[in-house]
């Protein structure tokens, strides 16, 4: 920290810890008139107080954590630390700039308090730091106006790719292909380093394709999302001057959502973690390719200042790489961790919480925490059988007619009206089951809408104009170059293409380079050379001929997208379209684009220069690059780098559809969970191991927390698979529920059962299932040796009762398989 900065520090810290005799439970050293802590309960109070060294929030769902954060922040610099040392990220766009709102509001108007502050996503801050060190840190092939490829574009690269090796897409899905390479990326495990431990013919072709691909990102200036973690985490890693450079700057460390942070975002937290000035022991023991003197110090100065704010119980994300240990043995990393658990929820009604709890307690890969509220009353938790996926939707439609007349008997006698539409939520396990959901909402005249929040840059004509804005940031992007260069059609096929590529290949250029000296290419017409010199002007004349400041673009971001659109031909070419056909569609194509120069123009008035987390002197520019272009890249990361959560709009009066992952951090006041039966929710391969059934059971407890004040839980008989209709099994969650406040109905008889027997499945089915999966369970008891017609000889390693009593085999060939055993066609051996 600076001089100044520590003489602030030292007068804000004597002021803050020698304010008088604090009050009874209240964290010595603060004032509870204070406006920043006066509503705030004690946990909250001593988690935003507790300034110095390493903590670990445990926030239970609806406990307030973005308040903690965002006072956290507010205490600090309130208190003499200097924003520009305090470094919060988290995963969000939406969240990170919710965050900052927050602490502008607490703060006052004048943004000078919180000048240099950064609140930004582990993706766009590792973007920010390697386009300041690229060139420093000498990473291979890597310039500072690199581009970030969106999943489209990795993926039309990857087919490139295949081919290119002369292997077959069908053989080797690129989309496969790209798994296990991002697999590979959260590892810290790059291609060289993936191509030295394969040892299979598998793991030798990926290895073949990672390498293969990984050139064509960087002959191309660019690098993909989980490039933007691994090179960073790699380039802190080895350059001790560069870490040492983030560490003096960042002194404080803030992390949301900890429970979802994969291994090379653990990797990334440890390296920027700041404390004393053995620091670097404490952070770098046990990292990857770092072998630390000293040993990492447990307590006193030189403990970092680093809190995580997170919850076990919603980790959510083990599928696309996120560990949960990384939370878990948190106080492992940090031996002086101080944890403090907020386990009061302000969100839910005492119903929902039971039963949200009683079914988390049956994980055991957590750290339990109290889930209570001080709310009073609120309606049972309804579990409600239906006969198809299609009476299930008729039955979410009528409970959400039934809402929004007049509210529950419950609701009107606390003076409560009816929910608007916007109030509502249907969530399930996958995007298949919206379908019929949707159908029935549109029969009825429920306006919905679908929470998929990157639909919109997924578009053709969206995409179309954000490649010719990413040929305009980096000339060095072939494949922006290739979707535009005849888009609309110019005069340059693929023949001519096919000319230039070779000449860039030959020439070691690049493919617009190529295009720059195209009088110097063989084999081209006349009428093709003349397209292609327009080409270049067009884009020159948008870049100043590569110096990015022409004359003409008057240094607006806003301009300067409205004439790409316009001037790259895509406005007369929906234009022409809508008026041929006439179409509602096309006439959307066009408003698209114009919605994408306003995200541009809403972007611009927007953007902080002074928030850039590169920017370590507020006063002077780190580069020479334009501002202009600055801005344009800063627009294409917010864009690339979108998520779900983004694109959801709680004003809209629509009933929200959505996945139970992208309902993470929402909260809605009723909320329809559908589709819980065995194969969806748990899904199909939670059968694989005891962790991943312990994640599908924290997703459902994600999905019953959103609720605020109603939640319905559905399942259905019978669904129809590939034209087919399937008998289901219920959930076993439904059997992990609060006896006490839930309500079980069947659409069948539409009688109400009472007697919950704390087994709602049970109650629906009746008593003689359960006699007879329970003998069954008798048959096949612990240790007992079996045989299966498909699995073999197997033996048995547990056995549950219940409704659809299972048994978990392990059978000598194919490993340990989870079998209901109503329908497992077991035989005892022995």
């Amino acid at each position: 920290m600076a001089e100044d900065g520590f003489e602030a520090f030292e007068a804000a810290l004597d002021e803050v810890v020698n304010p008088g005799k604090p009050e009874p439970g209240e964290p010595e050293g603060t004032d509870a008139s204070d406006p920043l802590l006066a509503d705030l309960t004690d946990p909250q109070r001593e988690a935003v107080t507790h300034t110095e060294g390493p903590l670990l929030v445990l926030a239970a769902a609806g406990s307030g954590k973005t308040r903690v954060i965002t006072r956290r922040i507010a205490y600090l610099v309130r208190n003499g630390i200097p924003p520009w040392s305090i470094l919060a990220l988290t995963f969000t766009n939406k969240a990170a700039g919710e965050m900052r709102e927050r602490v502008l509001g607490m703060l006052g108007d004048d943004p000078s308090p919180t000048r240099g502050l950064t609140v930004t996503t582990f993706h766009s801050l590792c973007a920010r730091l390697l386009r300041r060190y690229a060139e420093q840190a000498e990473l291979p092939g890597l310039k500072p106006n690199f581009t970030i490829y969106p999943a489209a574009d990795q993926l039309a690269l990857m087919k490139r790719v295949v081919r290119d090796a002369q292997l077959s897409t069908s053989n080797w899905s690129p989309r496969s292909v790209l798994a296990a390479i991002s697999n590979a990326k959260n590892e810290l495990i790059d291609a060289e380093r993936f191509a030295a431990d394969a040892s299979d013919f598998y793991s030798k072709t990926i290895a073949k394709l990672y390498t293969g691909y990984t050139r064509a990102l960087r002959s191309a200036g660019a690098v993909d999302f989980d490039d933007l973690l691994l090179l960073a985490a790699a380039m802190l890693r080895d350059r001790p001057a560069i870490r040492a450079e983030c560490l003096g700057r960042w002194q404080y460390l803030l992390i949301d959502e900890y429970q979802d942070t994969n291994h090379v975002q653990f990797v990334i937290a440890s390296l920027l973690a700041s404390g004393g000035q053995s620091r670097e022991s404490n952070l770098l023991a046990g990292l990857p390719g770092v072998e630390p003197d000293d040993e990492p110090p447990a307590s006193g100065e030189d403990a970092p200042n680093i809190c995580v704010v997170g919850d076990p119980d919603q980790a959510i994300y083990g599928w696309r790489g996120a560990d949960i240990t990384n939370i878990l043995e948190f106080e492992e990393r940090f031996p002086s961790t101080r944890v403090i658990a907020l386990g009061q929820n302000f969100r839910s009604t005492t119903p929902i919480l039971a039963n949200a709890d009683t079914l988390i307690r049956h994980n055991k890969r957590r750290k339990h925490k109290p889930l209570f509220t001080e709310r009073e009353g609120g309606e049972d938790v309804e579990v409600l059988r239906c006969g198809t996926e299609h009476d299930e939707a008729r039955a979410v439609v009528e409970w959400f007619e039934s809402l929004g007349e007049d509210g529950s008997p419950a609701d009107r006698e606390g003076g409560l009206k009816g929910l608007a539409w916007r109030d509502m939520a249907v969530f399930y396990r996958t995007n298949a089951l919206s379908r019929v959901m949707e159908d029935e909402l549109r029969s009825a005249g429920i306006p919905y809408v679908i929470a998929r929040g990157t639909a919109f840059y997924e578009r053709e004509e969206v995409r179309h104009a954000l490649a010719y804005l990413r040929l305009v940031a980096n000339s060095a992007d072939d494949v922006s170059l290739l979707r535009v260069i005849n888009t609309p059609a110019r005069g340059i096929g693929k023949t001519t293409v096919a000319h230039l590529q070779a000449f860039a290949s030959a020439n070691s250029i690049t493919l617009f380079e190529a295009m720059r000296r195209v009088s110097d290419v063989d084999g081209l017409s006349a009428r093709a050379v003349n397209a292609v010199t327009r080409f270049v002007e067009m884009v020159d004349r948008w870049t100043g001929a590569g110096k990015f400041m022409g004359g003409e673009v008057a240094g607006s971001l806003g301009e300067l997208g409205e004439r790409v659109v316009r001037e790259s031909g895509l406005e007369a070419m929906y234009k022409k379209q809508a008026e041929t056909s006439g179409s509602e569609a096309d006439e959307e194509r066009l408003e698209n684009l114009d919605e994408v120069v306003s995200s541009v123009a809403q972007f611009e008035s927007e953007y902080a220069p002074d928030a850039d987390p590169a920017q370590f002197d507020a006063q002077a520019p780190i580069t020479d690059t334009p501002p202009l272009l600055s801005m344009l890249r800063a627009y294409l990361e917010s864009v690339a780098l979108v998520s779900d959560a983004d694109a959801i709009d709680p004003t809209q009066g629509a009933v929200t559809l959505m996945t139970l992952h992208a309902a993470k951090g929402l909260e809605f006041p009723a909320v329809a969970m559908i589709g819980l039966e065995e194969g969806l929710l748990p899904h199909a391969r939670s059968n694989q191991s005891d962790e991943m059934l312990e994640e599908e059971r924290r997703l459902c407890f994600v999905g019953i927390t959103r609720a605020m004040r109603r939640l319905t839980i559905t399942s259905a008989r019978y669904r129809t698979h590939r034209g087919m209709p399937e008998r289901t099994i219920a959930s076993r969650f439904l059997e992990e529920l609060d006896a006490d406040h839930t309500r079980v109905r069947d659409r069948d008889d539409e009688q109400m059962i009472d007697d919950f027997d704390a087994t709602p499945t049970a109650a629906i089915g009746g008593s003689p299932m359960d006699r007879q999966t329970n003998d069954l369970a008798a048959q096949f008891p612990e240790g007992a040796t079996v045989r299966h017609p498909q699995f073999g000889v197997g033996t048995v390693v547990t056995v549950s009762r219940g409704r659809y009593a299972r048994a978990r085999v392990r059978f000598r060939d194919v490993g340990e398989k989870t079998l209901i055993l109503e329908y497992a066609r077991l035989t005892r051996v022995n």
